[in-house]
């Protein structure tokens, strides 16, 4: 994607789009009176940075084949990348108000064969890293120059499956493969560290061939910095940047309310999470969308 060239002014370009990306997610969260948006409030800086600095693609032609492939393995995480596609103009903004309606586009969970840009199904947790290994050494093997892009959560870190593709892919030496963790430190038992702790987790992909960053998934210049870093980097192995983030960020009384897996809004909260969200954009100096 293209950016204002002054690096003060893409940041600001970029913290917009996430702006916007948390105000699709609440607005489709209200059409039901649920959803995971607490994930999504958290990871939309990332999702920021994904689509409008890092990835290559064609907002009318999803399926083109010289895009970069993101893949979400977290298939709750849908409305957060829905948010994405909405923002990207892959996925119409008129359809934000059918999310998990009947023969939406949008269901609640994330549906490969129904929505563009939508690479692969969610459901079973743990699956995705396995697919982007299976699909950046297919592209290597056309002698595609695109990168993979797989979003997961650290809830997956749990889950062996994940472990297995992260062995094989620096046996592959697949450097057209970036992995993000959005390590929110939540699922569904609890929090993720007392579940099941992933100390020096740096150090884990690193033992296992990665080339690892971790950083402020809410910080924006320190995202930039880091997937600019990971799709440059000249060594032949895969990337992952671990990304801690804080679910519900942006709307203070969600980030401060006890959760876990799914943060409960109440019917009379969505509006406030969405003028929330609007009070901090326009804190910080931004524009307030009403169209939005």
């Amino acid at each position: 994607m293209s950016l204002p060239t002054n690096d003060n002014m893409q940041l600001q370009h970029l913290e917009e789009r996430a702006y916007h990306i948390r105000k699709h997610a609440l607005r489709m969260g209200a059409v039901q009176g649920q959803g995971y948006v607490g994930q999504a409030l958290g990871v939309a800086d990332v999702l920021a940075v994904s689509y409008f600095r890092a990835l290559c693609y064609r907002a009318n032609d999803p399926h083109w084949e010289g895009r970069d492939r993101f893949l979400l393995s977290i298939g709750h995480y849908a409305i957060a990348l829905y948010a994405a596609l909405i923002e990207a103009k892959i996925v119409p903004f008129e359809e934000r108000e059918t999310y998990g309606s009947d023969d939406s586009r949008l269901p609640m969970s994330g549906m490969a064969s129904y929505t563009p840009g939508m690479e692969i199904s969610g459901g079973s947790l743990g699956q995705g890293l396995g697919i982007a290994v299976g699909m950046a050494l297919g592209l290597k093997r056309k002698g595609s120059d695109r990168f993979v892009y797989n979003l997961l959560s650290d809830g997956e870190l749990g889950e062996g499956s994940t472990w297995e593709a992260a062995l094989s892919a620096p046996h592959w030496k697949l450097d057209n493969l970036i992995a993000i963790v959005d390590f929110n430190n939540q699922q569904a038992d609890g929090p993720s560290m007392d579940i099941l702790g992933h100390p020096d987790l740096v150090a884990k992909f690193e033992a296992f061939g990665w080339h690892t960053q971790r950083v402020d998934g809410n910080d924006m210049a320190a995202l930039v910095a880091a997937f600019d870093a990971a799709r440059e980097l000249k060594e032949p192995k895969p990337r992952i940047v671990i990304c801690d983030t804080l679910m519900g960020r942006r709307v203070p009384f969600l980030e401060t309310r006890e959760k876990t897996h799914f943060i409960r809004v109440d019917e009379d909260e969505w509006d406030q999470a969405i003028a929330a969200v609007d009070a901090d954009w326009a804190a910080r100096g931004g524009t307030i969308n009403a169209a939005i």
